[in-house]
C-alpha cells in the first residue's frame, strides 16, 4: 500500500514538474512559440481555400502561395481602412481639441466644487502625478519599440509559415504517425481531425460574430448619430477577439468621441448602453448559435484561461487563450489518463445545474415525448 502511495506522490510531482518546465520554456522562447501558433491557426483557417484551389487543379506550392496572398490582402485591407479613417480623424483633431479642453475645464470645475478643492490645487496635485510617473515613460517608450521590432519580425515570420504549414501539410501529419507510431493511425487522424474542426469552427464562427456585432454597432452609432459610425462599429467588433472585456473597451472610445464632438452627454451614454445590449445579445444569443457547442468550454476556465493567457504572453496569449485550450480539450478528451481534464474544461451540462426537482420535471416530460412517438408512427402506417 505505500509502494503505491509513493508511486502515485511520485507521478503526480513528476507532472506538475514537467507542467512547469513547459510554461518556463513557453515563456523563455514566446517570441517564436507566438508567432508558429498564429501561423497554425491562420493555415487551419485558410486550409479549405488552398484545398478548394488544388481541386481546380493548382498545385500545392502555388495554391499555397494564392491562399497565402489572399490572407495578406484581407489584413491590409482592415489595416488600411483603420489608418485612413483614423487620418480623417485627426483631420478634425483641432475642433476635437476645443472641444476636449471645454470639457475638461467642466470636469474641473465639477470636481472642484464636489471636493471643496480649488482649481489650482487640482491642477498642482494633477502635476505632481506626472512628475511621478514621468519616471516610467521610458520604459515604456523602450517597451513600444521593443513591441515594434517584434511585430516586424512577426510580420515576416507568420506569412512565410503559413505557407509552410499548408504546402507540408501531409509532411507534418506523417511526423504524428511517426512520434505516436504505438498508437494506430486512425486514432491519430481522429484527433487530428477533431482539432481541425474545432479550431475551424471556433475561427469561422468568431468571424461571423465579428461581421454581426461590427454592423449592429455600426446601425446603433448611425441612429445616435455619432460621426465615423462605421469606423467605431468594425473597431469595437474587432475588439471581441477578446473575450468578456473586448467589446466594452471598444465602446469607451466612441463614448469619448460622443462625448467630445456633441453638445450633451446622453450622446456618450446612449453609445454605452447601446454597445453593452449589443454584448448582452453576443454573449447570450449570438455566439451560443453562430459558433455553437463546437468548443463547449466550461465559462469559468475559459475567463482563467483569457487571464492566465494574457499573465504568460500578454496581448497575443489572450487572443490565443480560448483556440489552445479547445485544442488540449480534444486532447485530453482522447486520452484515458487525461480525461478527468477534458471533463473539467468542459461545459457542465444541465444535470450540474438544475435542482432535482427540475431534472425529475425534464425527465418525465422526456418520457412523455417517448411513449407519444410509438403512436404516430402506429397512425401513419
Amino acid at each position: 500500500m505505500k509502494e503505491l502511495y509513493r508511486e502515485r506522490s511520485i507521478k503526480i510531482a513528476s507532472n506538475l514538474l514537467m507542467l512547469v518546465l513547459i510554461v518556463l520554456i513557453c515563456y523563455t522562447l514566446q517570441s517564436i512559440i507566438i508567432p508558429i501558433l498564429f501561423s497554425i491557426i491562420f493555415s487551419v483557417l485558410m486550409l479549405p481555400i488552398a484545398e478548394r484551389l488544388e481541386k481546380w487543379g493548382i498545385n500545392r506550392a502555388m495554391a499555397s502561395i494564392f491562399t497565402l496572398l489572399i490572407l495578406i490582402i484581407f489584413f491590409v485591407g482592415i489595416g488600411y481602412l483603420i489608418i485612413s479613417q483614423t487620418i480623417n480623424i485627426g483631420q478634425d483633431a483641432s475642433d476635437i481639441v476645443n472641444k476636449i479642453k471645454s470639457l475638461g475645464i467642466r470636469i474641473l470645475e465639477w470636481t472642484s466644487d464636489k471636493f471643496n478643492m480649488s482649481q489650482n490645487e487640482l491642477v498642482n496635485r494633477a502635476e505632481a502625478e506626472l512628475a511621478n510617473s514621468a519616471s516610467s515613460i521610458g520604459g515604456y517608450v523602450t517597451s513600444i519599440i521593443n513591441s515594434i521590432g517584434n511585430s516586424l519580425s512577426f510580420g515576416i515570420l507568420v506569412p512565410l509559415m503559413i505557407f509552410f504549414f499548408l504546402y507540408y501539410r501531409e509532411f507534418f501529419k506523417e511526423f504524428f504517425f511517426r512520434v505516436f507510431s504505438s498508437t494506430p493511425k486512425e486514432e491519430i487522424e481522429n484527433v487530428l481531425s477533431k482539432i481541425y474542426d474545432v479550431l475551424q469552427n471556433y475561427l469561422v464562427g468568431l468571424l461571423t460574430v465579428m461581421g454581426i456585432v461590427a454592423a449592429l454597432n455600426t446601425i446603433g452609432l448611425m441612429i445616435l448619430g455619432i460621426d465615423y459610425a462605421w469606423f467605431f462599429g468594425v473597431l469595437a467588433a474587432l475588439l471581441t477577439i477578446f473575450p468578456y472585456i473586448g467589446i466594452f473597451i471598444g465602446s469607451l472610445v466612441p463614448a469619448l468621441f460622443a462625448l467630445a464632438t456633441k453638445d450633451s452627454a446622453w450622446y456618450a451614454a446612449g453609445v454605452i448602453l447601446w454597445f453593452q445590449a449589443v454584448q448582452t445579445l453576443e454573449g447570450n444569443f449570438i455566439t451560443p448559435k453562430v459558433v455553437g457547442g463546437k468548443a463547449n468550454l466550461n465559462p469559468l476556465v475559459s475567463l482563467l484561461s483569457f487571464f492566465l493567457g494574457g499573465m504568460l504572453f500578454g496581448i497575443a496569449g489572450m487572443i490565443l487563450a480560448l483556440p489552445l485550450m479547445a485544442i488540449l480539450k480534444v486532447v485530453f478528451d482522447s486520452i484515458p489518463e487525461t480525461k478527468a481534464y477534458g471533463f473539467l474544461l468542459s461545459e457542465p451540462d444541465d444535470s450540474y445545474i438544475l435542482t432535482d426537482k427540475q431534472i425529475q420535471k425534464q425527465r418525465k416530460k422526456k418520457k412523455e415525448i417517448e411513449a407519444e412517438e410509438p403512436k404516430e408512427i402506429g397512425e401513419n402506417d
